[in-house]
């Protein structure tokens, strides 16, 4: 499996003979949208940021909402959430997506901004080996984020919104302090395996360059 970052909360995720992308934006975005196609493309909420789905062709197959979906023998779950802390009433819903393929599974938090995951929502995930989550001053604190990431307990986590500006950067540096991490390597690419991660004790943090 390999891993690149878009920006913002897009990540491709190339399997074989298949690529899979999650909240890739759209023309209406500040950011670039993708110049690849995709045969699974997930869109966790409706902002110009997470929503370009006209960028790919009519034979990718579109996962946008809560729901269990199979396609080409990849499987996902969608979970509702709010993209806030008071029940959506200012930034609408949000959808967190659960994915499986290669026998690793990947949960992607899109804008989560909750704070906290629920004891429900943390049932419904259940266990998990690579986590791509939002760490961002507003809707997900560095102290929230360590709290999700220590109830998850995933094999990896993949931060996104980290580069967005100036204050992002500085909190994501605050995050790393909580980490106990220093200075991380930016990386172009990820490429794990199955095997790579049922070995790993504990949690490790990466970080990806992203490719706008």
């Amino acid at each position: 499996m390999l891993i690149t970052y878009h920006g913002v909360s897009c990540f491709k995720i190339q399997s074989k003979d298949l690529t899979l992308v999650f909240d890739p934006p759209s023309k209406e975005s500040e950011f670039k949208p993708p110049r690849f196609n995709a045969d699974i493309a997930f869109i966790s909420h409706e902002h110009a940021n997470h929503n370009g789905k006209e960028n790919f062709s009519k034979e990718s197959f579109v996962i946008e909402g809560p729901g269990e979906y199979e396609f080409k023998g990849v499987f996902a779950k969608g979970m509702e959430t709010f993209h806030d802390s008071s029940k959506g009433k200012k930034n609408g819903l949000n959808t967190v997506y659960l994915v499986e393929l290669e026998d690793i599974k990947l949960c992607h938090f899109g804008d989560f901004g909750e704070g906290e995951i629920s004891p429900d929502l943390r049932e419904k995930i259940g266990l998990i080996d690579i986590l791509f989550l939002p760490i961002d001053p507003e809707f997900s604190p560095a102290e929230k984020a360590l709290k999700i990431i220590s109830e998850l307990e995933p094999k990896l986590v993949i931060p996104a919104h980290w580069h967005l500006t100036k204050k992002h950067r500085a909190h994501f540096e605050e995050f790393l302090k909580e980490f106990n991490k220093g200075k991380i390597q930016e990386e172009e690419k990820i490429a794990i395996k199955s095997k790579e991660l049922k070995e790993k004790q504990g949690f490790e943090l990466r970080v990806l360059k992203p490719q706008i």
